[in-house]
């Protein structure tokens, strides 16, 4: 949603898609077996923790930044980042999201059956992963496409994009605590 205000339909649409990459990279890796690393060294995923941790202060910090700027100072389609940015940001920040590959832990074992006729268990688990994207893919490009079109509504009023900037410096950071300090 924050792309697709900061950047339009089309912006927020390529955040949907590196979001759903990053779903398929957390797919592909239940299906591998990833699980299992982590049940058998939990350490990994205090890892995985800590890198999500620190991105999400630095996503805190540049939202920070923004929020600095004059918010009319800048027409909103000089501000608009590239598209591959965006797209890699969106990426990144699914894969080092650790309550994903928690989700994906917990979740998708449920819905595997094994035994006779069963397919077998990284199939089940990629088929799962499918079409939890393909959900996903849907619900945030709608989303996208709807902020991007109210977005010119939202900057007409000034401040709004300031105070927007530091509410998700807030909720970066604060989610950044939070993950640093969950030892789960």
């Amino acid at each position: 949603m924050a792309n697709a205000i900061g950047g339009g339909r089309r912006a927020g649409v390529v955040a949907a898609l590196g979001m759903s990459s990053g779903l398929a990279v957390h797919t592909a890796a239940a299906a591998f077996g990833l699980g299992q690393l982590f049940q058998a060294a939990p350490e990994a995923l205090t890892v995985v923790r800590v890198v999500g941790a620190a991105f999400l202060v630095y996503l805190a910090i540049a939202a920070l930044r923004s929020s600095r700027r004059d918010p009319m100072s800048v027409p909103l389609s000089a501000e608009r980042r590239p598209i591959r940015r965006i797209y890699v940001m969106a990426l990144l920040t699914n894969v080092a999201n650790p309550k994903v590959v928690l989700f994906y832990l917990a979740f998708l074992p449920q819905f595997v059956t094994t035994g006779a006729g069963s397919w077998p268990l990284g199939v089940q688990i990629a088929a799962l992963g499918a079409t939890l994207i393909a959900i996903g893919l849907i619900i945030d490009s709608s989303t996208g496409i709807l902020a991007g079109a109210l977005s010119e509504r939202i900057f007409s009023r000034a401040g709004v994009r300031r105070w927007l900037d530091r509410a998700a410096a807030a909720i970066f950071g604060g989610l950044a605590i939070r993950l640093a300090l969950d030892g789960r």
